[in-house]
């Protein structure tokens, strides 16, 4: 291929002296948002052909321009296109290698648009086909969730509150609280391809341009919904943005509360579950160890898109209208939280393939802690008609007088459990029952063998 002759940025002939190579250096973003170049050319293909229908450029230049384009493309794929860090970024590293291939004709592309409007216009792009991909990985990561919850419905371990047995639940029910959360994360990132899916092209640097284009032609194109409203406001616009990160932290979050749980369970002090060895390391000096590392990765990571949401926040803060190079550093941020969340589900969905269940360990830790304290309560409010906060202080003491014995509630013979009511007779027994006292969790939402299996089914649909 022929060599870039002109390094030249396109201001050349009004900038009369060469920039600082320092900032030509640290302002350039070509490293950054070559990742566009596919984005780009697409509009640019659009647009010029939006030019053509609109009598703009005439037929035999709008062809050039998209022949050039589609050999540049093919050229960045095929590894032969060179990069000019001298020329900033994608957009201009395109449009001068298309003067290289067509001559001065190259110069319509840029008729009738800024690159304030090009770039959101990419980035629009981009976002739209990353938000899609990170929303079938969420369907991925849910899917495996209910896999392992639909085998293990009858799996009983102790409900943690303050990481204290509270209430016995089925595992089940623990992995359908993640369901419920990994589903919200896909409803917000659907919120906001809203939001993604209004057209930026056309709005030119602030305010539009005097040439008679067609937007609803580009917008419908490139597959938007509709044409921004407001010319300032789109070049400047960084909420959608914003919006991503914020959700692709907040998926993050459901990550590392999911990897904290099984690093706690994992554990030797809880040993309820145990990782194959494809989701674990070893020790330099330890021969023994099995360490949870990507749970812990996943745990670690989140603070990546905690400060990606910050330094977007501190960007805009305070910005005047309309756009500024403060805005250039948006897309390094998109780019590294997509590329994290997109890692981090891909080793969330092997870690749930790879997880081996010690439910006689979870048995029998559910067995500890007086954890069907609450059904006896209840059972003494509905037995015995006790409003609830006697029944629970008559509750307490049983506690209390068990503890003393050092017996499980079980344990306790029908005469001890009568010095402290009276009223209780043999019946109350079947309320110690671990299965039987999740099993009365029937209300909507509720851990209940019945409940979670219509959960599965309702999420599978």
């Amino acid at each position: 291929m022929s060599k870039n002759k002109n390094k030249t940025p396109i201001w050349g002939t009004r900038i009369l002296k060469s920039t600082n190579n320092l900032f030509k250096r640290v302002g350039a973003s070509l490293d950054i948002d070559k990742r566009l170049y596919n984005e780009d050319i697409a509009a640019s293909i659009v647009h010029v052909e939006m030019l053509n229908k609109q009598k703009i450029i005439n037929l035999k230049i709008k062809n050039k321009i998209i022949w050039g384009l589609k050999r540049i493309k093919n050229e960045i794929i095929k590894k032969k296109f060179e990069f000019n860090n001298d020329l900033e970024d994608i957009h201009m590293n395109i449009e001068y290698r298309l003067f290289e291939l067509i001559g001065e004709d190259a110069g319509y592309i840029h008729t009738a648009r800024s690159r304030n409007d090009q770039v959101i216009t990419d980035l629009k792009i981009w976002l739209k086909n990353s938000t899609n991909k990170i929303i079938k990985s969420l369907d991925s990561t849910n899917k495996n969730l209910l896999n392992l919850a639909s085998k293990n419905i009858e799996t009983i371990m102790p409900g943690f509150t303050h990481l204290k047995n509270a209430q016995p639940i089925s595992f089940a029910h623990y992995l359908l609280a993640y369901v419920e959360m990994f589903k919200r994360d896909k409803k917000k990132f659907i919120n906001n391809y809203e939001f993604l899916n209004e057209n930026p092209l056309g709005s030119g640097a602030l305010s539009g341009t005097s040439f008679n284009i067609d937007r609803h032609y580009t917008t419908k194109k490139l597959k938007f919904k509709k044409p921004t409203d407001n010319s300032i406001d789109t070049v400047s616009d960084r909420d959608f943005v914003l919006d991503f990160l914020y959700i692709s932290l907040s998926c993050s979050l459901h990550i590392s509360r999911i990897s904290e749980d099984l690093i706690i369970w994992n554990s030797d002090a809880f040993n309820l579950i145990t990782l194959n060895d494809k989701i674990v390391t070893g020790s330099s000096i330890m021969p023994q160890k099995k360490n949870p590392d990507p749970l812990e990765y996943l745990r670690g990571k989140t603070g990546l898109f905690v400060g990606n949401l910050n330094a977007m926040i501190s960007i805009l803060k305070g910005l005047p209208l309309s756009y500024f190079k403060d805005l250039q550093d948006d897309k390094e941020l998109v780019f590294r939280s997509y590329d994290q969340l997109k890692n981090s589900l891909a080793i969330l969905n092997d870690i749930l393939k790879n997880i081996i269940l010690n439910k006689k360990k979870m048995l029998s830790l559910a067995k500890i802690g007086y954890i069907t304290s609450t059904d006896l309560t209840d059972y003494m409010v509905r037995e015995l008609k006790y409003p609830f906060r006697k029944a629970y202080k008559i509750t307490a003491k049983i506690i209390n007088y068990a503890e003393q014995k050092k017996k499980s509630l079980s344990d306790l013979d029908i005469n001890e459990l009568k010095k402290l009511e009276p009223r209780l007779n043999k019946d109350v027994y079947k309320i110690f029952d671990l299965k039987y006292s999740l099993n009365l969790k029937k209300s909507y939402g509720g851990t209940s063998f019945e409940n979670i299996r219509k959960m599965i089914r309702k999420n599978r649909n």
